[in-house]
């Protein structure tokens, strides 16, 4: 399995009946006993794994499964750079609501190597401002789901996805392509809860710690390329975000009075080094959080069509991804030449669109990767960018297979290119507007 399996170091110290209750679960290990449970309310499935966060849904989908499937429950967290902080505390989060496993699984490397690197290098940006940070992060973490339910003879998969949003495709695509005979339960669309406050009444009636008061606060999803923040004041296009709200950023305005130059260094549209180390794919990434969240890098506020059909708002923190995505076209801009780049970002929005759609898995976006990979297998070498409240800009490009040639470009004399020859090209090129307006002559 690329991916290990692993406890936080907090779970490994948990109490000894703790530890019967919620362990990790690696290939060819043995799940815990399985405890006969009767069927439930809605039928009878044998065992469930729940994307869990141990926020409000997930906390009360665990007794809702049980109650109305009559399974045992197997919580299954991602770690995929969301911070150590919603991490803390899942193993009595996920005991206390009556699930009898939790595993979970570091997932920074593979995210980050196997799903954003490549719509880096494709150029994948949704309607023109998103960079696809929740879109690109849904399918690892349902591959790994399904892989778990192999692993502990689950036959079914469960999500806390609601109705109206696109997660909920995005997982059910991802199950569907990777193990169709996987039942999928989304309680969203079957239970009677209809809101925040239904579900804080329906934890507290079955006796499971909610993590939140019934008080409205913002919808947010982080990892390690993203952070997003939707719901409360935002749902009015009107409204400022507050100040108080980011969290990945300091404001522009309080950035500090002296810019930061950044070298990337690339490798076939793959970036592998930042200021001259080179790093892991996570760790890379990280590293240009750190630079560019306290430059005020990467803020977007935008209103999206979602996959459902409704327009939605909502707003982005990425600032490593935003100086990732800027040297990567800059270097583009001398690898590329004017046929291919068109063709590239013609076939990026494709790619965006097929991500944010939940289709990772679709042989289109596989075949589109391929393409954009073939591509871009010279786009190498460096780019180096200067970071000043909130803007970037590139001071220096440069690459091996670079097809800028200053003795070409310059004014001065060249032996390449005469340009005498321009005239004849002009009149080739101009040819068929030439024609049209000897044919409009005619008629007049």
């Amino acid at each position: 399995m690329a991916a290990s399996i692993s406890h936080l170091q907090s779970l490994t110290q948990a109490a000894p009946s703790s530890r019967r209750v919620v362990q990790a679960v690696s290939a060819g290990e043995k799940e815990i006993q399985s405890v006969s449970i009767p069927a439930g309310k809605r039928g009878k499935l044998n065992k469930v794994v729940l994307a869990y966060s141990g926020g409000l849904d997930t906390s009360v989908i665990v007794p809702w499964l049980r109650e109305n499937y009559g399974c045992e429950v197997v919580c299954f967290t991602a770690d995929v750079g969301q911070g150590i902080g919603e991490l803390e505390g899942l193993e009595l989060k996920a005991k206390a609501s009556g699930a009898c496993q939790l595993v979970v699984k570091d997932l920074k490397e593979e995210f980050v190597k196997d799903y954003v690197f490549p719509c880096l290098r494709a150029g994948a940006i949704y309607e023109r401002k998103y960079l696809l940070g929740t879109s690109m992060a849904r399918p690892v973490i349902a591959k790994a789901m399904v892989d778990v339910a192999k692993e502990v003879g689950a036959d079914a998969v469960s999500h806390g996805c609601t109705g109206k949003g696109n997660d909920q495709v995005r997982f059910e695509l991802t199950f569907f392509a990777l193990n169709p005979a996987l039942k999928v339960v989304a309680p969203w669309r079957e239970w009677e809860i209809s809101g925040r406050e239904d579900a804080i009444e329906y934890a507290k009636k079955h006796n499971v710690s909610v993590p939140v008061t019934k008080k409205s606060i913002y919808s947010r999803d982080r990892n390690l390329w993203h952070l997003s923040h939707e719901g409360d004041i935002l749902e009015d296009p009107l409204n400022e975000p507050k100040k108080d709200m980011f969290m990945m950023s300091v404001d522009p305005e309080d950035a500090p009075n002296q810019p930061e130059y950044v070298e990337i260094g690339i490798e076939s549209g793959i970036p592998v080094s930042v200021n001259g180390k080179e790093m892991s794919p996570a760790s890379l990434l990280a590293k240009l959080n750190e630079i560019g969240g306290r430059h005020g890098i990467g803020r977007v506020d935008m209103v999206e069509n979602r996959l459902v059909g409704m327009k939605s708002r909502g707003v982005y923190e990425t600032p490593g991804g935003t100086i990732l995505f800027t040297a990567v076209q800059e270097l583009e801009s001398l690898t590329l030449d004017r046929e291919a780049l068109q063709h590239k970002d013609l076939n990026a929005l494709k790619y965006a669109e097929l991500v944010y759609a939940g289709r990772w898995f679709d042989p289109l976006r596989e075949a589109l990767d391929a393409f954009t990979k073939e591509l871009t297998k010279t786009t190498t070498g460096s780019v180096t960018l200067k970071l000043y409240k909130g803007s970037i800009t590139v001071t220096s490009r440069r690459s091996p297979y670079s097809l800028y040639r200053q003795d070409i470009s310059s004014f001065e004399d060249s032996q390449i290119y005469n340009q005498a020859d321009a005239a004849g090209f002009i009149r080739l090129y101009g040819l068929p507007m030439r024609v049209r307006a000897m044919l409009d002559e005619s008629h007049i």
